[in-house]
């Protein structure tokens, strides 16, 4: 699961990572698989990681992670990521009987994935990962992550600190929709 650019993993970094559905397919809404991201928040954390922003929209998420220590792979915590969502997605699909959108998704398979056991194509094989090299970075990618929900296309919501998916009310108003979070201010200050 490559990422789109060559990075140098370094201890105690901040990345905003971006990935989507196949397609742009509205597969977190479809599904309604937004605990499937929560859930991996959950594993990020046990291993140290932080979560200090991040949006659920019905086909992407976009997310600022603190690593005090890399992992040996940023492709492999995503790959594993993908995998275990992409699992939750399929199983709902066949729980509501949506053969359309598992045909789809089963047929879009490369013979190569089919080969190594991959039977639905949920997620693209490549993600998005920046490394915020300053302050004034990760603050922009936040305010970006959190503007989201009532951008262009979307305007899910009338203000973005009501978008349930969102650290933006945390930020905002103090109200933590993921419990886990932390404040980019204890990493950066």
């Amino acid at each position: 699961m490559p990422v789109r650019f060559k990075h140098t993993a370094q201890s105690h970094s901040i990345y905003f990572i971006t990935f989507t559905c196949h397609k742009w397919r509205n597969l977190f809404s479809i599904t309604n698989s937004y605990g499937a991201v929560y859930k991996w928040f959950d594993s990020l954390c046990e291993k140290k990681i932080r979560v200090m922003g991040y949006v659920i929209m019905p086909n992407h998420v976009h997310v600022l992670l603190y690593f005090p220590e890399m992992p040996k792979s940023l492709n492999i915590v995503m790959g594993n990521a993908k995998r275990f969502m992409a699992y939750d997605m399929i199983k709902r699909l066949e729980a509501d009987k949506n053969i359309t959108l598992l045909e789809e998704l089963y047929h879009s398979v490369k013979k190569g994935e089919r080969k190594k056991g991959q039977r639905h194509k949920v997620f693209p094989d490549s993600f998005d990962a920046k490394e915020c090299y300053s302050n004034e970075f990760a603050y922009q990618k936040l305010g970006y992550i959190h503007k989201n929900p009532v951008s262009k296309k979307w305007q899910l919501v009338n203000d973005f600190t009501d978008y349930t998916h969102s650290s933006a009310a945390f930020y905002e108003k103090g109200v933590k929709n993921y419990d886990k979070m932390f404040h980019v201010n204890e990493i950066l200050l």
